[in-house]
């Protein structure tokens, strides 16, 4: 058996990989604490998640690339 996956569908060059949209944040917001997030809350979320995922991205991208090396 390979070890290969297969492609079921065709990823175009201008397709999102990962996606976090306000209403994601708000599901997330009301199973952890039971509520919705105001207008400045969201605004935090958003700067967090600019900061958290830019500083990471490097770390991210070093690691997805060198599992394809390994295949």
């Amino acid at each position: 058996m390979s070890n290969k996956s297969v492609c079921k569908a065709t990823i175009k060059e201008d397709d999102w990989l990962f996606y976090i949209s306000a209403e994601t944040m708000q599901e997330e917001a009301l199973f952890k604490i039971g509520r919705k997030l105001t207008e400045d809350e969201l605004y935090t979320a958003k700067k967090g998640l600019e900061s958290g995922i830019g500083t990471g991205l490097g770390i991210i991208y070093d690691t997805i690339l060198n599992e394809m090396i390994e295949k």
